[in-house]
C-alpha cells in the first residue's frame, strides 16, 4: 500500500523530485568512476610483451618485508606486511645452473634490462626504451628481419618499429645514451617481435657490452625458463619454485609476468589504490552531505502536504514510511543511470592519467559490475538515509503544529541538531589541530579534505543560526539597497532553514576548491623556496634526457670546476619511504647548503648518510646514530648518520654519497649537476659541447624548470578532485534552482501587491549576493584554517601560498554560478500571471 502511494506522489511531483533525482545521479556517477579506478588499482590486467614466449620467468623479489609477532594473553600473533620498493631488484647470475637442472626445463635465458635512449630526431612514439642482450631475443621471440646480430662492442640491433620511425637501416649509425656515456653503435640488424610490442623499444647489444652497459657484474635482471617440448608449464613451475626455496627468488607465470616487465605499472596499482580510495571516499563524503542537503530542501517544499497527512491521522511511522519508499524509487532510477554514466566517466579519467604520466598505459583499464553495484546500493542507501534524517521533524511533532509550521519556518530552535553541528564543529577543530603535527604528504593530505568536509558538515547543521546572524549584520547595509534589499533581509530572517540549504553547498564548493588549489602551492612553493636557498652553486647542468652523465661531469673538473652530481631515489627506513639523494662529497659545501643543524657534511662518505630534520625526528637519530635501511633495490644497508639538515622539503629526506646511490637505481645518471666556477656559461657550454642534449642554466632558470615539473605533478592532483568539485558546484546550482522554483507563490503575491517583474528579480539578485557572501566567508574561513593548519606541519609556518587571483576567479565563478541559479527559474516563475499562480490551487 505504502509503496503505490510513494509511487503516485512520484508520478505527481515529477518536478518536485528533479533536484533529488540529479544530486543522486550525479553522486552514483561519481562513486562509480571513483570505483573503477580502485578496481583497475585492485585487478587491472598487465600484459606481458617482452616474455610473450617464455611461460616461466624468474624474478627478484621487489618487496620490503617485515614480520612482527606479538604475545598476548598466551595467544601468538603474527602480522606480516610488505612495501614496494622504488628500483628493479637483481638475481645474482649463479641461479642459472641450478635452474638449468631442473626437471622439464629445455633452455635457461638470463635478461638483463637497462637505460638505452635512442637519440634520433623522431623521438620514441611515447614509447619507453630499454636495452637487453642479444641472447634474451628469444624471451619474445625476436627474429631478425635485416642484417646479422650483433657481435662486437659497437654492434646493435633495433626493433622495426624504431627503424621506420627513425628511417634506419642496417650500416647506419646510432647514438645511444644509455648508463655511461653516449656513445655510437653501427646497425648491424633490424628485428621484429613474434607477437605485438606496444609499449616499449627494444635495443639489442652484443653480450659483452650489455653486461657493461647494466652495471651490475654477476647479476641479471629476469631469467626465462623454457620448458622442454611437451613439458606441462605448471609442473615446470612448481619443479622451479622448489629449485629456488630458501632464496627470495620469485616465479611467475601467465598474467604474473606482466608486472615484472613492467615495474612502473606494477607501482602503478597501489599508486591508483590510493588514489581512488582517497576520492571515492571524498566523494561519498560530499555525496551524503549534498543529498541529504536536497532531501531537507525537497521536504521543507513538502511540509504543507505532509502537515495535512499528519491532520487526517497519519502516524509518525507512516510518515517516514511514506518518504522513505519515495527516497528508494528515486534513488533507484537516479542511482541506475547515475552507474551507467559513471563507466565511461571512469575509463575517462584512466586516460587523463595516463596522458599526465601518472599512470603508464600498460596497466589496463578494468571495467566489473562492482563498482555500479556499489554506486548504486550507496546511493539506495544514502536516499533513505536522508530522507529518515529530513523527515524527523515533520514527522515527530504534533499534527497541529505540523500545520502551523507548514506556512512558516518555526521559531524554536532544533537542540538536538545543534547540539550535533557543535560536536562536528568541535571535530574538525581536533581535526585542525592534528593537521598541525603532522609532518608527511600521505598521512597529511587526507586529513586535510577530511576536515573540510567535516567543518561544511557543521556549518550544514549550524546553518539557520548561522543566517540569521549573518541576517543581522547585513541588515544595515541590505536596506541601503532599496525595497529589494529589505525584503530580501526579510527573507533571510524568516527563511533561515530554506536559505541555510543554499549555503552549505556554496561552503562547501569555496571551501574545497581553494583548500585543493592552495595545498599543491602551499607545498611547491615551500620546497622551490628551499631548494632555492639551498643551491649555492653558480649554474646547474640539467639535462633534456634521460640524465647527466659521469663523463660530463669528469670534464668539468678536469677544468677545475667544483662540481656535485645529484642522483636520485627513493629507500625505506622499515617501512617508512623516504625521498633520497646521492651527491658528491667532494667540494659540497660550495654548492649545497641544506642548513644542517647538527654534524657535519664533510663528513659525508659512502659509509655515512645524512638526514633531515624529520626523519631524524622520527626514527630517534643525531649525528653518530646507526640507521639501518633499504636501498631503491632492495639491497639493506647499515649506515653512520654524519648530519642533520633543516630543508628535507627541498632536497628529501636522506642524503648519501653519490657512488652508493648510482649503484643502487635503474638510472645512475645524475638529474642534475651542480657547477660552482668562476667560469661564464659559454665556456662551461663549450666544454660540454660533446654532450648536445645537456643544457647550462642559472639557479633561477632552474628553479622555474622544477616550477613547470610541479605543475604537471599538481594537475594529476587538481584532476583527480576536479569532479568532486565539478559535482559541489552542480550541487549548488541545483539547490539554488530548487530553492527558488518553490517560491512561485510568493513571486505571484508580491506582484499583486505592486511589485514589479524587475523589483522581485532585483530581490532575488540580492538574496542571491547575500548568500555567496556568507558561504564565501564561511568557505573561505574554514579553508584558511585548514591550509595554516597544513603549512604549520608541512612546513613548519603558517604560511600558506594563496593566489589573489586565483581565489578571485574561484569566487567569481561561485557568485556566476548562483546569480544564473537564481535567475533562469526566477524569469521562468514570473512569465506565469500572477492572479493564475495566486488562485491555483497547491
Amino acid at each position: 500500500m505504502m509503496l503505490r502511494y510513494a509511487l503516485q506522489t512520484v508520478r505527481a511531483r515529477k518536478a518536485g523530485f528533479l533536484g533529488a533525482f540529479l544530486a543522486l545521479m550525479c553522486a552514483a556517477a561519481l562513486i562509480t568512476a571513483c570505483g573503477t579506478l580502485l578496481d583497475t588499482g585492485l585487478r587491472g590486467t598487465i600484459r606481458t610483451e617482452r616474455y610473450a614466449a617464455t611461460p616461466v620467468v624468474v624474478s627478484a623479489d621487489q618487496y620490503v618485508h617485515r614480520t612482527t609477532v606479538k604475545h598476548k594473553h598466551g595467544k601468538t600473533k603474527v602480522k606480516h606486511k610488505a612495501k614496494p620498493i622504488a628500483e628493479r631488484a637483481w638475481l645474482p647470475a649463479h641461479l642459472e645452473d641450478a635452474l638449468a637442472r631442473t626437471p622439464g626445463v629445455a633452455r635457461v635465458v638470463p635478461e638483463l634490462t637497462f637505460l638505452a635512449q635512442p637519440l634520433t630526431p623522431a623521438g620514441m612514439g611515447g614509447r619507453t626504451a630499454y636495452g637487453h642482450a642479444w641472447d634474451s631475443a628469444a624471451l619474445t621471440p625476436y627474429r631478425l628481419t635485416e642484417g646479422s646480430a650483433p657481435k662486437a662492442a659497437g654492434d646493435l640491433v633495433i626493433d622495426r618499429d624504431l627503424a621506420a620511425r627513425a628511417h634506419l637501416r642496417p650500416g647506419d649509425r646510432l647514438t645511444v645514451q644509455s648508463t655511461q656515456s653516449p656513445r655510437a653503435y653501427r646497425i648491424t640488424g633490424i628485428a621484429a617481435p613474434a607477437s605485438p610490442v606496444r609499449h616499449q623499444t627494444a635495443l639489442f647489444f652484443s653480450t659483452t657490452e650489455a653486461r657493461r652497459l647494466a652495471a651490475h657484474p654477476g647479476q641479471v635482471t629476469t631469467f626465462g625458463v623454457l620448458p622442454a617440448k611437451g613439458a606441462d608449464p605448471e609442473k615446470v613451475r612448481q619443479a622451479v619454485t622448489r629449485v629456488l626455496h630458501g632464496t627470495t627468488a620469485q616465479v611467475s607465470t601467465g598474467d604474473a609476468r606482466g608486472p615484472v616487465e613492467f615495474l612502473d605499472a606494477a607501482t602503478a596499482r597501489t599508486r591508483l589504490v590510493s588514489m581512488g580510495g582517497a576520492m571515492g571516499g571524498t566523494s561519498l563524503l560530499v555525496a551524503v552531505l549534498v543529498v541529504v542537503g536536497t532531501f531537507a530542501l525537497t521536504v521543507q517544499q513538502r511540509h504543507r502536504e505532509l502537515a495535512l497527512l499528519r491532520a487526517i491521522a497519519a502516524t509518525p511511522g507512516q510518515i517516514r514510511k511514506l518518504l522513505g519508499r519515495e527516497a528508494l524509487i528515486v534513488g533507484a532510477a537516479a542511482g541506475t543511470v547515475g552507474a551507467l554514466l559513471g563507466l565511461p566517466l571512469g575509463g575517462w579519467l584512466h586516460s587523463r592519467f595516463v596522458a599526465l604520466g601518472a599512470v603508464p598505459d600498460t596497466l589496463q583499464h578494468t571495467v566489473s559490475v562492482f563498482p555500479p553495484l556499489a554506486a548504486l546500493a550507496a546511493t539506495l542507501l544514502g536516499a533513505w538515509a536522508s530522507a529518515r534524517i529530513a523527515s524527523r521533524r515533520v514527522a515527530r511533532i504534533r499534527p497541529a503544529e505540523a500545520l502551523a509550521e507548514a506556512r512558516t519556518e518555526g521559531t524554536r530552535p532544533v537542540w538536538g541538531r545543534i547540539v550535533a553541528g557543535l560536536l562536528l564543529l568541535a571535530g574538525g577543530v581536533v581535526l585542525v589541530v592534528v593537521l598541525t603535527s603532522l609532518r608527511t604528504e600521505p598521512a597529511s593530505t587526507p586529513v586535510t579534505f577530511l576536515a573540510v568536509v567535516v567543518l561544511s558538515t557543521s556549518v550544514a547543521l549550524l546553518g539557520p543560526l548561522l543566517v540569521k546572524a549573518a541576517a543581522l549584520l547585513l541588515a544595515g547595509p541590505l536596506r541601503l539597497t532599496g525595497h529589494g534589499g529589505r525584503l530580501a533581509t526579510a527573507n533571510l530572517r524568516g527563511n533561515a532553514a530554506r536559505m541555510a540549504s543554499v549555503v552549505t553547498p556554496l561552503t562547501l564548493l569555496i571551501g574545497m576548491t581553494c583548500t585543493v588549489l592552495f595545498v599543491q602551492s602551499t607545498l611547491g612553493d615551500a620546497a622551490r623556496t628551499q631548494a632555492r636557498e639551498g643551491v649555492t652553486a653558480d649554474w646547474v647542468v640539467a639535462a633534456q634526457g634521460p640524465g647527466v652523465p659521469a663523463d660530463a661531469a669528469r670534464r668539468l673538473r678536469a677544468q677545475h670546476d667544483t662540481v656535485t652530481e645529484v642522483v636520485r631515489t627513493t629507500v625505506r627506513v622499515g617501512l617508512d619511504k623516504y625521498p633520497a639523494q646521492g651527491v658528491t662529497p667532494e667540494g659540497l659545501t660550495r654548492t649545497w647548503d641544506p642548513k644542517v643543524t647538527a654534524g657535519s657534511l664533510g663528513d659525508l662518505a659512502p659509509g655515512t648518510v645524512a638526514v633531515s630534520e624529520l626523519a631524524a625526528d622520527q626514527h630517534h637519530l643525531k649525528p653518530g646514530s646507526t640507521l639501518k635501511l633499504t636501498l631503491g633495490d632492495g639491497t639493506p644497508a647499515t649506515l653512520t648518520v654524519a648530519a642533520v639538515y633543516a630543508r628535507g622539503l627541498g632536497f628529501g629526506d636522506l642524503t648519501f654519497a653519490h657512488d652508493l646511490v648510482a649503484r643502487h637505481v635503474d638510472n645512475p645518471l645524475a638529474s642534475s649537476v651542480l657547477v660552482s666556477t668562476t667560469r661564464t656559461q659559454t665556456q662551461l657550454a663549450t666544454t660540454l659541447r660533446e654532450f648536445p642534449a645537456l643544457r647550462i642554466l642559472s639557479p633561477a632558470a632552474a628553479d622555474h624548470l622544477q616550477a613547470d615539473r610541479q605543475q604537471t605533478n599538481a594537475e594529476v592532483n587538481y584532476l583527480a578532485m576536479g569532479l568532486v568539485l565539478a559535482f559541489t558546484a552542480i550541487a549548488v546550482v541545483n539547490t539554488l534552482a530548487m530553492s527558488v522554483a518553490e517560491r512561485v507563490r510568493e513571486f505571484a503575491l508580491l506582484r499583486l501587491a505592486g511589485a514589479t517583474r524587475r523589483q522581485v528579480l532585483r530581490m532575488l539578485r540580492t538574496e542571491a549576493l547575500s548568500v555567496l557572501l556568507i558561504g564565501t566567508a564561511l568557505g573561505s574561513g574554514i579553508s584558511l584554517a585548514v591550509l595554516t593548519a597544513f603549512s604549520v606541519g608541512m612546513t613548519g609556518r603558517a604560511a600558506p601560498t594563496v593566489t589573489p587571483l586565483l581565489y578571485v576567479t574561484v569566487v567569481a565563478v561561485a557568485a556566476l554560478l548562483a546569480l544564473v541559479a537564481s535567475a533562469v527559474p526566477g524569469r521562468a516563475a514570473l512569465r506565469v500571471r500572477a492572479v493564475t499562480v495566486a488562485t491555483a490551487k497547491e
